[in-house]
């Protein structure tokens, strides 16, 4: 799912040849994303676009030759001319008299010519590892001819049209792995892949000739010399492609400002997007214009608290945590920058939620996008909400900009954890990372490619605490060591417990509860209206949508189940993603949206049927109530971590959704219901620990 929508979008119509372009945001001045060659389109300023359209209008548009645009042929469809053309052509038709450009790589070709030839219209220009024909070319790139026939397809004889038409997928690989040399660029790398097959290789040939013939480094020059609006190069010094000699060149040649970024590649707008964002930003002179205020109180101290989405358990023991922080810190004042479903919850117990908390991209309904039937694959999901994490770390960004805070605190807040290692510079508060899980795992039907995946995401992550070990102040995993899996981070790589337990410290389970709230369960029961001689089971699937095919299934039991237990009794809750009137209804089955302080029922019922996640698993195992768990597929924390941990508590039965139809969900709660209890009691401290840890940095 996209970080955020266009507010407007169409074609324009040059001379025949249609252009895709988008609009988001407004505001009185705009910022034009220029595209580079045909082989990515718009999407490629993905990084950018939340943030640059809080500030201003935002335009981007596919160039010629990409999937939603037209594909003209010939050489002479494809100079810089032309796509200087599109440009103003573009301008025109959305009413804009002047903007400040980025463009990227062999895209400078154009902002060059549009630059130096319609002065009136650049206000700014920045120029993103710009191939231009002058300059000092990387060691590491041979030059072949382009379109000879070679005895040789090695290396840079890549580079050669008849290589591609014989292999463009090859090529693509090969060019796209010279645009991304820092470490850890899988995402960015299977992005470029999937946009440069959205092209061809013919017309990709035009557009390689087009930029090319009569474009040399005395043209170049010439236009670079005309260039009266302030330029800003931002160039990576391991660039595969150009190699900073290029970018350097042209910051001496226009006598602009060049910024350098060490060891990054060809593409710092996707491997190093904060740093880019905010230098761009800033040379553009945006922010200014939007902060409305700042805040800063020394006689109060002030804690911004991040909480994940992803389920409604993060909210309950946050909020737990909260509480006890302020029994601690009386004059504390707790913000919060949250989304739904952790709003819902927050907004009930009258926390104060920060008005920025509604620029955040919805994760929530990232997930409900990439679920399936009982099916999410929530570490390949988690990698494409790349846009939405980058973007709700710049609405953090800016936050912490405008307004003083004495300590951040993330649960499972991965934007900030991740982004802040990349960006150590920006820390402005001590901050506290929580979390129950450690170590991304690879389901079984990922193969080795999967492995790759996550030993890479889990290496990048120890990388980071390596280098900077002081940047989260404190590390709590919201648990025990015995909660941690048996299993190594990956090839090569350290074992999950042994590197957890020397990097974090451990508060045990934070059920949000005490539990002498519940103890009394008659009386809980009379307060629900729950008759002596009814058996309650209670059906929940916690805060994201990904659980209705659970629900409707459970439901599709119930009948058969009362068949076999007298005076059943069916609550399902709903939650706050699933529309309580879509599911079915049975005579004896009560249907409830969002239900508050829903851990009160789980003492009350006498069952229940749930889905894989944590925090009910462990509220349930806390109440010490028989269940049935149904673990997502390909939910990897689900299938590992959490059975892990209930088994260590020999709680709840685990069962398979594929191999569970009505019948044998029947089957299951009535032997589970004759089943003793026989739980180890769970920990009920874990916000007082946690509080006590965190405090400390107060």
């Amino acid at each position: 799912m996209r970080a955020r929508l266009p507010d407007a979008d169409g074609y324009v119509d040059r001379n025949g040849v249609k252009l895709f372009y988008e609009v988001f945001g407004s505001g009185d001045r705009t910022v034009l994303f220029m595209p580079t060659w045909a082989i990515v389109g718009s999407r490629y300023w993905k990084m950018q676009i939340p943030s640059f359209a809080r500030y201003a209008r935002t335009i981007t548009y596919d160039p010629r030759g990409h999937v939603h645009s037209d594909s003209p042929r010939g050489p002479e469809s494809y100079s810089p001319e032309q796509y200087a053309a599109d440009a103003i052509a573009v301008m025109d038709a959305l009413g804009v008299e002047r903007a400040s450009v980025v463009t990227l790589s062999i895209g400078a070709r154009a902002g060059l010519v549009l630059a130096a030839n319609h002065p009136d219209r650049v206000e700014r220009i920045v120029f993103n590892c710009p191939a231009v024909p002058f300059g000092e070319a990387p060691d590491t790139r041979q030059s072949f001819p382009f379109e000879a026939e070679l005895d040789t397809d090695e290396g840079w004889a890549k580079f050669n049209r008849h290589y591609w038409m014989r292999d463009y997928e090859g090529f693509l690989r090969f060019f796209f792995e010279k645009n991304f040399t820092e470490p850890h660029s899988s995402k960015a790398l299977e992005d470029a892949l999937g946009w440069g097959a959205e092209t061809t290789p013919e017309v990709l040939a035009d557009t390689t000739l087009g930029g090319l013939v009569g474009f040399d480094e005395e043209r170049a020059r010439e236009l670079a010399s005309r260039i009266r609006c302030p330029v800003l190069v931002i160039q990576g010094s391991d660039d595969g492609i150009t190699g900073p000699g290029r970018g350097i060149a042209l910051a001496e040649a226009t006598g602009g400002h060049l910024a350098m970024i060490e060891g990054g590649g060809h593409g710092p707008h996707a491997r190093d997007p904060v740093r880019f964002n905010l230098l761009v930003r800033d040379f553009f002179g945006l922010r200014p214009l939007a902060r409305s205020h700042t805040r800063w109180n020394r006689r109060r101290k002030r804690a911004l608290y991040v909480s994940s989405p992803i389920g409604l358990g993060h909210a309950r023991r946050d909020a737990a945590i909260a509480d006890e922080l302020r029994k601690k810190h009386p004059d504390l004042e707790i913000v919060w920058l949250a989304q739904s479903p952790v709003t819902d919850v927050l907004a009930q117990r009258g926390e104060t939620i920060h008005p920025a908390s509604r620029l955040l991209a919805s994760e929530a309904a990232h997930i409900d996008d990439e679920s399936g039937e009982h099916d999410l694959h929530v570490f390949q999901a988690f990698r494409r909400m790349d846009e939405i994490l980058l973007a709700n770390f710049m609405v953090f960004q800016d936050l912490m900009e405008d307004e003083h805070f004495d300590l951040v605190v993330g649960d499972e807040a991965w934007e900030l954890d991740h982004f802040l290692h990349e960006n150590p510079e920006l820390k402005r508060a001590p901050f506290v990372w929580m979390t129950d899980f450690v170590g991304w795992l690879p389901m079984p039907e990922g193969g080795e490619h999967e492995k790759y995946l996550t030993a890479d995401y889990n290496a990048e992550m120890i990388e980071h605490i390596d280098r900077y070990p002081r940047l989260r102040d404190q590390s709590i995993f919201v648990g025990s060591p015995d909660d941690i899996v048996a299993d190594t981070f990956g090839a090569n790589l350290p074992s999950i417990r042994a590197w957890t337990e020397q990097h974090f410290r451990f508060a045990g389970y934070t059920t949000g509860f005490d539990p002498a709230e519940t103890a009394d369960r008659e009386a809980l029961r009379a307060r629900f209206g729950f008759a002596p001689d009814e058996t309650v089971c209670l059906v929940t699937v916690g805060g994201s949508g990904v659980g209705a095919p659970l629900l409707r299934r459970v439901i599709d039991s119930y009948p058969i189940a009362k068949q076999k237990i007298p005076g059943l009794k069916m609550l399902v809750v709903a939650g706050p993603r699933i529309n309580p009137v879509s599911l079915p209804a049975h005579d004896g089955m009560e249907v409830r949206a969002f239900v508050p302080d829903l851990y009160r029922q789980m003492a009350a019922c006498d069952a229940a049927i749930v889905q894989g996640g944590l925090t009910t698993c462990m509220e349930l195992t806390a109440e010490r109530r028989p269940f049935l768990y149904f673990p997502l597929r390909n939910h990897f924390e689900q299938n590992f971590h959490v059975p892990h941990r209930l088994q260590r508590y020999n709680a709840g039965r685990r069962m398979d959704y594929a191999a569970s139809p009505p019948d044998a969900i029947a089957d299951a709660l009535v032997e589970e219901l004759a089943r003793p209890v026989d739980y180890k009691p769970v920990e009920y401290q874990g916000a007082i620990d946690a509080a006590a840890m965190i405090s400390e940095l107060l």
